[in-house]
């Protein structure tokens, strides 16, 4: 398993994950029904940079990362992963957010934040909270979760420095 940066190239195997992952409805606060045209400025052009995680050339996860507040709050990024379903349980995410914690540190980060976790995503806020994250905001009914109906949304937040 590799963790490199992508190009604008690479999304053609990144938009399979987005489509699936979004198009469920479940954890991230996209429209459903997103264009890949759309999902491209999302994943690759805004972000300062985007990540691919391989392995005997499939793209098995990617993740980004980009600057949350300006002014400020620039020394906060934010970062969205994602997991092919195919790929689940082989601790990507973890490697992922291990990986852009130090490229956060690299770019001159101190903190990272994640604005909108649904409270049901249980395995990510798990996930989150054992590599160091803590829950710092809880929007209540925030998040309008397609079977649960409305749940509430965690802001989480780690400090990165030492």
């Amino acid at each position: 398993m590799k963790i490199r940066e992508a190009t604008q190239q690479d999304f053609e195997r990144i938009w399979p994950i987005f489509r699936e992952i979004v198009a469920t409805g479940e954890t991230y606060a996209y429209a459903r029904d997103t264009t890949k045209e759309q999902a491209l400025k999302i994943w690759i052009e805004i972000p300062r940079k985007t990540f691919v995680v391989e392995e005997a050339g499939n793209t098995l996860g990617t993740y980004y990362i980009k600057t949350n507040q300006q002014g400020p709050g620039d020394h906060v990024c934010n970062c969205g992963y994602m997991v092919s379903s195919t790929a689940r349980g082989r601790g990507l995410a973890t490697a992922m957010c291990e990986h852009s914690q130090e490229v956060a540190k690299k770019l001159g980060y101190k903190a990272m934040q994640f604005n909108f976790v649904a409270a049901t995503n249980d395995g990510a806020v798990r996930l989150w909270n054992s590599l160091g994250f803590a829950t710092v905001g809880r929007l209540p009914k925030a998040f309008n979760h397609p079977s649960k109906g409305y749940v509430d949304a965690l802001v989480m937040y780690k400090w990165l420095e030492t």
